[in-house]
């Protein structure tokens, strides 16, 4: 046994296997948002909740805790090195899955929530860092693609998944399952992933040093207004994502369904990110993500005419939502990589203050969306379409009024360096 694990871990990771692990590692995170989806409304009645608005915290408090969790974990990653904080953080992330299973009470059960998503940053933050170790430039706008192919299988089949496993077990057994699939990722980590931050790049933990980094991530101009426009978008993801199971319940009278139109816009996304990853390096990340986000725009606004005018219907719904899902993956792997892409030696902290603005303020912006739920479904489309917008403002911002052009040495995957504050 121990010359086969020896084996193991002499083996070079070859480029798909590097893929496929940082997707699962990420997937950690879209399980425990899209495996809940079915069981809202059966923790609703364990609970007695009143107000199933109020079950739509059980996600975006998930998603701030993320946010706020990416600050811890991405300056710890550039301290110690990427490899012992992701698996510190996949431990963590088994363990509080395991207390959210015990929860006594709907506000216990939001608590851990908020707890799982302030652990569950680890295998959000970190991987992005480890890729931006190893990619630049168009080069990790193509491997993110690849890796968000791969991770969108998990949307396509986690509410299918937690609907299944709801007619063998109580909802409490899915936090089982997410404590058990963490298990499994982070030994395959433990095996086979070997360092990937630089000596040379790793920084100290000093309260300045970290100042430092935060401002410059924050002052440099793509950086700051692509994570703005990311935020905007990821408002709108969130307001889809927690109101689904109400739209479907209430509205279409056909919760069953629900699992089927998530897996049309998952598949979407899936579709728009392999386009991605095949052309991005010869069209260019800005021409693709620009043109995304102004579809992404055109179709939200087409959609809040249909859902206004009292002409919404499944199909209608489940055609458009996919489209806008396949617009928002388009654009969101791309608006990564342009933010990350002057962040080389601060790839850790950059992410963490990156994914801070874009969760929590996400976050804010889908719960204030999703909480405009009043039994019609115009307030999802009319949204997103609020958030495209400013996103687009943001975007217009940051690349002072210049759309659809890629510098060349941007394009080409050079400049990894980051630069000083403010320019």
């Amino acid at each position: 046994m121990s010359s086969l694990l020896s084996r193991l871990r002499s083996r070079p990771l070859s480029f798909a296997e590097f893929v496929v692990m940082m997707a699962a590692s990420m997937s950690l995170y879209a399980m425990a948002i899209d495996t809940m989806l079915p069981a809202l409304p059966a923790m609703g009645r364990s609970f007695a909740v009143s107000d199933d608005n109020q079950l739509q915290f059980v996600i975006t408090l998930f998603m701030a805790g993320g946010g706020f969790g990416q600050v811890l974990y991405g300056p710890l990653a550039d301290r110690f090195g990427r490899r012992p904080v992701l698996l510190l953080g996949m431990g963590l992330y088994g363990c509080v899955a395991l207390m959210a299973a015990a929860a006594t009470s709907i506000d216990m059960l939001l608590g851990l929530r908020l707890l799982q998503g302030l652990v569950a940053a680890a295998v959000s933050v970190i991987p992005k860092s480890i890729v931006r170790d190893r990619h630049a430039g168009a080069q990790m706008a193509k491997v993110m693609s690849i890796t968000f192919i791969i991770f969108l299988i998990v949307p396509v089949i986690a509410p299918t998944v937690g609907q299944a496993l709801l007619l063998v077990m109580p909802w409490r057994g899915i936090f089982v399952v997410l404590s058990c699939a963490a298990c499994v990722v982070a030994a395959w980590i433990a095996l086979r992933l070997p360092e990937t931050l630089n000596p040379d790049h790793r920084r100290s933990l000093h309260p300045m040093h970290m100042l430092r980094a935060a401002v410059q991530v924050v002052t440099e101009r793509t950086s700051i207004f692509y994570t703005l426009a990311t935020s905007m978008l990821i408002g709108s993801l969130m307001a889809y994502i927690s109101t689904l199971p109400q739209i479907f319940a209430d509205f279409f009278h056909l919760p069953k369904l629900m699992p089927a139109i998530f897996a049309l816009c998952a598949g979407t996304m899936a579709v728009t990110s392999l386009f991605n990853a095949r052309f991005v390096e010869r069209l260019g990340m800005r021409r693709v993500s620009h043109g995304a986000l102004v579809a992404f725009v055109v179709v939200t606004a087409i959609h809040s005419a249909v859902a206004a005018t009292g002409h919404e219907s499944l199909i209608l719904f489940g055609v458009l939502q996919a489209a806008t899902m396949g617009c928002f993956g388009l654009a969101a792997s791309n608006f990564n990589a342009i933010a990350m892409f002057h962040m080389g030696r601060i790839a850790g902290s950059a992410s963490s203050v990156q994914g801070l603005i874009s969760l929590v303020g996400g976050a804010v912006v889908g719960s204030y969306i999703g909480h405009q739920w009043n039994g019609q479904v115009t307030f999802l489309p009319v949204g997103a379409l609020v958030c495209g917008a400013a996103a687009l403002s943001f975007i217009a911002l940051g690349e002072r009024g210049k759309l659809f052009f890629d510098p060349p040495h941007e394009h080409h995957g050079a400049g990894t360096e980051a630069p000083s504050a403010g320019h």
